[in-house]
């Protein structure tokens, strides 16, 4: 059996020109990257805005477990089907991150017959957006310290720096580290802390700006700081908007990429969904939108986050209104919510898979609250049980849900067409009256008790005292009518990642509050969640080579 690299390594691409001729996108509005990568014009959007938008799709998912889910396969391979049955279609993703590319997920482009590709290029480097972003991140990192050294015009407190500096890889090292240790002109002694690029806020910033001139407005209201009298330092007071966004120009600008069998990928942006807001760009999004007719998004991890955080922060700050959801599981992840072992799950075990589907079970809940037509999807395994999947079928459809079996790991877009079908029959037949979980108007404890109990399950919600400090400063600061970004485990609905299933009894508990003012949410941070995660015991960086011709080995 092929590994993921080497199928994609075999694929017959063509050259990006035309991949975007599909979309009528003209070659004077591609920057070239080589022959399969393109940044879209700024020029482009111009002349594409008062088109008609297609229709949106957001594919997510159950908790994720060792078994495995298949989300983003799922995402590609959907598009693929959409393609085959002659749909005008595009796949809106995000950029993997280095970081668990080196460490536990190994790529991040999908799986099996349903890829993104050049495969190699996406999980290395791309085109440069995460650079550019961790750049930019840094350089307001150095503005500061340099302020401070330079006299602290601003009267900065040096205990009450909030700005981190950033890199895009998994360095537990770097979490918590002193800076400006040595001679006086080393700069002024300080704890300072390291986060993963991803969970930056000039990711989000960049996620969620429209335009450059958007992106400068949002740069500008970035806090860094507080001074000693507690009043908020910002990027545009350090004078450090301007170079940030020259830093950022290009990588503003969308990138089309193609699957394995030439469906047009816009991908764009990558902020995680357990500590940051999980989706790609809304310019990618708005520009898929004013090119196809169905467009394929996905976020990420399970439904308690990414969906969460994509209906909540992503279509409320862009306006979105998307038509559909489709819920990806698998028969193996549902008996591994039932207490089965990962080595056991090959077994047929329907008393656990039915113990185990009540993971599922909550996630349809949570979709329906938002109003939203669902689809569930199994990606199917070959130790998987017609009575397996019968059960499943049975249950979702019980509960409203339409049900479609998916394959397009094996078989790309051929695998995928029964789920296309559903989709089609799900767009012409059911009307979508999308609303968000909360209005705005919510107060912060307001907005982050709804999500905890009517997404998590959770009784209630406690705070550490600083939490709960925070929360009024934020308020009383004038940010109180914005979305939560909630940063949580992505393995249970609880803050506990060992409580599999569906969860019942607990509290949530946020143990630290900030606001990310630019991004235009505040974040909470729950339980033992962090925002630099680590390397585990043997990372997928040992099994990756590259030999003397420049062919890529073990990258999944």
């Amino acid at each position: 059996m092929l590994t993921d690299i080497e199928i994609a390594q075999k694929a017959s691409l063509k050259h990006i020109r035309e991949v975007a001729e599909k979309l009528e996108i003209e070659e004077d509005d591609l920057d070239y990257y080589g022959k399969y990568k393109a940044k879209l014009s700024d020029e482009l959007w111009n002349k594409i805005k008062d088109n008609k938008n297609g229709r949106l799709i957001l594919v997510t998912a159950i908790n994720p477990t060792p078994a495995g889910e298949g989300k983003t396969t799922t995402t590609v391979g959907l598009g693929e089907a959409l393609a085959l049955r002659n749909k005008k279609a595009v796949i809106a993703l995000r950029e993997p991150s280095l970081g668990p590319c080196f460490g536990v997920k190994g790529g991040a482009s999908g799986g099996g017959y349903a890829q993104v590709v050049p495969m190699e290029d996406l999980n290395l480097h791309f085109t440069g957006d995460f650079h550019a972003i961790t750049s930019a991140n840094n350089l307001l990192a150095a503005i500061l310290d340099n302020h401070i050294h330079q006299g602290n015009q601003l009267n900065i407190d040096t205990n009450q720096i909030v700005w981190k500096r950033c890199l895009d890889m998994n360095d537990r090292a770097l979490r918590n580290i002193v800076v400006g240790l040595g001679r006086k002109v080393d700069g002024v002694v300080r704890e300072d802390h390291f986060i993963i690029t991803v969970a930056s806020e000039i990711m989000a910033i960049l996620c969620l700006a429209d335009d450059m001139e958007d992106l400068k407005a949002r740069l500008s209201r970035i806090i860094v700081a507080y001074t000693y009298d507690g009043k908020p330092v910002t990027a545009k007071e350090l004078n450090a908007v301007g170079s940030m966004a020259a830093l950022l120009k290009d990588a503003i600008k969308p990138n089309l990429i193609q699957t394995l069998e030439n469906t047009p990928a816009i991908v764009h942006g990558g902020p995680f969904a357990n500590i940051a807001h999980g989706c790609n760009s809304v310019r990618a999004t708005q520009t898929a939108l004013k090119l196809a007719d169905i467009v394929v998004t996905e976020a990420g991890f399970g439904a308690d986050l990414g969906a969460e955080k994509f209906f909540d922060i992503k279509c409320v700050s862009a306006g979105l209104k998307p038509d559909g959801v489709v819920l990806v599981a698998t028969v193996r992840a549902l008996k591994y919510n039932g207490g089965v072992e990962k080595k056991n799950l090959g077994q047929s075990d329907l008393a656990a898979l039915k113990k185990g589907i009540v993971n599922l079970e909550k996630h349809i809940e949570n979709l329906k609250n938002y109003n939203v037509p669902v689809v569930v999807t199994l990606n199917r395994f070959s130790t998987d049980t017609e009575e397996e999947l019968q059960f499943v079928k049975e249950f979702c459809e019980e509960r409203g849900c339409d049900f479609a079996i998916s394959e397009v790991w094996e078989k790309g877009g051929e695998g995928g067409l029964a789920l296309a079908d559903k989709v089609i029959e799900m767009l012409e037949t059911k009307k979508s009256n999308f609303t968000p979980l909360y209005p705005l108007s919510f107060s912060l404890k307001e907005k982050i008790e709804t999500v905890a109990k009517r997404i998590y399950g959770a009784d209630s919600v406690t705070y550490d005292p600083q939490a709960e400090k925070m929360l009024k400063k934020i308020e009383e600061m004038g940010y109180g009518e914005v979305p939560v970004c909630m940063a949580k485990n992505q393995y249970s609905l609880s803050d506990d990642p060992t409580k599999l299933g569906r969860p019942e009894g607990f509290s949530i508990h946020i143990r630290e509050v900030y606001l990310s003012a630019g991004a235009g949410f505040v974040v909470a941070i729950t339980g033992t969640v962090v925002t630099m995660p680590g390397l585990p015991l043997v990372p997928a960086a040992e099994q990756i080579d590259v030999d003397k011709d420049g062919f890529i080995t073990g990258l999944f």
